[in-house]
């Protein structure tokens, strides 16, 4: 599960380089790709736009992506809570209570030589920023890493 605050930017990107990464290894059938957000605010939301433009421009589809938040089931039912900053963790935190199982990490930890959760830089928010290029390709990284990592 990809996390970012409002689940119409960087965490529908990462789900969807995610799918489309593991669509090219043929690993899709291992792996249940999703995201979310911390806030409630763009509940029902689809993707940013100029997202979903930086996502065409690299051939990754991302039809039917609809925002919702983060449940205290989805905690519980994924290996893996993927954040993209420390905001996102801390907000995460006041939703589950605790990572208890030790499953959040932040995307940029898996680009470390070792990596280690929640401990690697943060991954830029086009939404101030406006530089969608620039974050897809801080999540392509990411996402190739965290590929890498499951080893599947």
């Amino acid at each position: 599960m990809f996390v970012c605050h409002g689940n119409i930017c960087r965490s529908p990107m990462a789900e969807f380089i995610m799918k489309e990464l593991a669509r090219k290894a043929q690993v899709s059938d291992m792996l249940h790709i999703a995201s979310s957000a911390t806030s409630s605010e763009e509940i029902g939301n689809g993707i940013y736009p100029p997202a979903e433009y930086t996502l065409s421009l690299h051939d990754v589809p991302c039809d039917g992506h609809r925002a919702h938040r983060i449940t205290v089931d989805e905690y519980e039912n994924y290996d893996m809570i993927v954040v993209m900053e420390d905001y996102n963790v801390r907000n995460l935190m006041r939703i589950i209570g605790c990572d208890c199982e030790g499953k959040v990490w932040k995307l940029l930890d898996f680009v470390a030589d070792v990596p280690q959760r929640c401990c690697g830089a943060d991954i830029s928010d086009p939404w101030y920023h406006g530089n969608f290029d620039k974050t897809y390709n801080e999540i392509h990284s990411g996402c190739k890493a965290l590929l890498n990592y499951l080893d599947l």
